[in-house]
């Protein structure tokens, strides 16, 4: 489960990198700007998912044992 979580995580890094150069900081919120910055947020929504799901197995983990 820890490499399918990381595996995760590295694309969304890689949607964030992505969508960082769709974007046209002239027209910041217009267009394909936009979509970019939605794909953004969700990429770091999906970071911030898988981390927490990997801490929470973690802590399963160790009352697992004791």
């Amino acid at each position: 489960m820890k490499i399918f979580t990381t595996i995760l995580v590295v694309i969304a890094l890689a949607l964030i990198i992505f969508n960082i150069f769709l974007l046209d900081f002239d027209h910041l919120f217009e267009g394909d700007s936009m979509i970019a910055l939605i794909g953004i947020a969700a990429s770091f929504c999906a970071i911030f998912i898988l981390l927490i799901f990997r801490m929470s197995k973690m802590i399963e983990e160790k009352t697992k044992n004791n």
